[in-house]
């Protein structure tokens, strides 16, 4: 456990957390007793008895050899399934601490005996214990057994449940749905002799995905000023997950500025707000959310100052925060991931944080945060600039909190900037992905395909020089005649 690789001299300084927590006595073994289900349900972690925890005054243990005793007979007749901890004398500063260390458990759930196998099941949020419901409890079960959620079947449901018009149209150009590639993405399960959807594939292009998972969409609002008191503008989103990126993005660059820098030979976009960082931040929580929580679903908050993107479930077993920063990498949904990663909204696994880190600080940003709030993971990006309401071009849209009614958006978008930059990079030649990339100026393949490229082949302005092997790496792009005709009609 890398927080017992720190001298405990350092350990006893720290504050609580997820993964740490100080107790003056044993005074009140029920709460020592959820604190060691939680850490085994969670991410693992060490209690230290003999520590005050607010001014971090080493107590001690008063009989410690019986005191360890004591504690280990109670941790054994009182935690079911049989949890065997780590218990260790330790000395700090002359006097004698007891330390339990707890490891992530492959026994998980584990749960306080005497509140039962429901009600007594505990996870870890912060420094806090809480208990979880039955849908958490289910996928404690789940993640131990190496089983995601959206891979298991949904056995009473066929293939026409699915809107394959609506999948075939995003991998156009990526490969052919057949029902042998439907198989491999896991889109299709075989169960009992016949093909049904798995959970993935309903919550990726189920017709009636709000029926089956209520809670899986994206809720959308601008609110005036830094808290949530007055909601400006707002936007309800059903539609398919890997359609729904884009209207998010709409919806952001909806109430943002946008300039244009030319300081280099091409015009560049500059938005008051860091795209790239935030698709990377609404893919991650698209990905990573746990659709079998009920009662909210992901949301987008565009603060004056800030934009918040959460999704529902905490962070997966064995995981921290720190893990995140670091790039570790774990898959909650692993049939939603593999379609988002073929449609190229992920670039590399366990890269994005860290991408996002970096990002930040090229573009002077203070640091994003992720923390873990309720049964939630919240993504918290930071502004360059406070971006006021303009109540003078939205009037009337105010209201005082997130609205129950569904809004509809229709999109109709003329040729964006960026597209207009990728058909002036091809004025003279056919060019490569990363030829057009360096071009255009712009490091982000997924912001590339999703800003650029898709958009410019769909409006009829850009084709592949080889349609039929849209992934071969000698691919090149051209403009179209309805391309060339738009250049010499736009020139200026």
């Amino acid at each position: 456990m890398k927080i017992m690789r720190l001298p405990i001299s350092e350990l006893v300084r720290l504050p609580e957390g997820k993964t740490l927590e100080f107790k003056r006595d044993v005074s009140s073994p029920k709460n020592i007793l959820k604190s060691l289900v939680a850490f085994a349900n969670t991410a693992g972690g060490v209690l230290f008895i003999g520590v005050e925890d607010g001014t971090k005054e080493i107590i001690g243990v008063s009989n410690p050899l019986d005191e360890e005793e004591r504690l280990c007979s109670l941790i054994a007749d009182s935690i079911s399934p049989r949890l065997v901890p780590n218990v260790e004398l330790m000395t700090v500063e002359g006097k004698t601490v007891l330390a339990i260390e707890v490891y992530l458990s492959g026994s998980r759930p584990h749960w306080v005996r005497k509140e039962g196998h429901i009600d007594g099941v505990y996870v870890r949020l912060g420094s806090t214990n809480r208990k979880a419901d039955r849908e958490l409890i289910a996928e404690l079960q789940r993640s131990a057994s190496g089983i995601s959620f959206d891979e298991m079947p949904m056995p009473d449901l066929s293939l026409e449940e699915l809107d394959l018009d609506v999948a075939k149209k995003r991998f156009k150009g990526v490969r052919e749905l057949s029902e042998e590639e439907l198989i491999t993405l896991k889109i299709l399960i075989r169960e009992q002799g016949r093909l049904v959807p798995s959970t993935g594939a309903m919550l990726l292009f189920g017709k009636q995905r709000d029926f089956h998972f209520p809670d899986a969409w994206i809720q959308c609002g601008r609110f005036k000023g830094m808290d949530k008191a007055y909601i400006f503008d707002h936007t309800e989103i059903h539609e398919d997950l890997p359609g729904s990126v884009e209207s998010v993005m709409f919806f952001l660059k909806k109430h943002a500025f946008r300039s244009a820098d030319f300081s280099d030979i091409r015009r560049k976009d500059v938005w008051s707000i860091p795209l790239t960082i935030l698709r990377e931040a609404l893919v991650n929580a698209i990905v990573h959310a746990d659709y079998s929580q009920k009662g909210a679903p992901i949301r987008v908050s565009f603060f004056d100052d800030r934009i918040e993107i959460e999704n529902p479930g905490i962070l997966l077993p064995g995981m921290t925060i720190e893990d995140v920063k670091q790039g570790v990498s774990r898959i909650r949904n692993r049939v939603i991931a593999r379609v988002f990663r073929e449609l190229d909204l992920i670039e590399q696994w366990g890269s994005g944080f860290r991408r996002i880190l970096k990002d930040a600080e090229e573009l002077g940003l203070p640091q994003p945060e992720i923390i873990e709030i309720g049964m939630r993971v919240r993504f918290i990006v930071y502004l360059a600039d406070s971006i006021a309401v303009s109540t003078e071009t939205h009037a009337g849209k105010e209201t005082s909190s997130w609205p129950g009614e569904q809004v509809t958006e229709q999109v109709t978008e003329q040729v964006t900037e960026q597209v207009r930059s990728l058909v002036i990079c091809l004025e003279d030649k056919s060019l490569g992905r990363r030829e057009v990339m360096q071009r255009v100026g712009i490091s982000s393949r997924p912001t590339f395909v999703y800003d650029y490229l898709k958009p410019a082949i769909q409006a009829g302005l850009v084709e592949m020089t080889q349609p039929d092997s849209p992934k071969s790496p000698t691919q090149k792009y051209r403009l179209t005649a309805k391309g060339r005709k738009y250049l010499q009609e736009n020139r200026g």
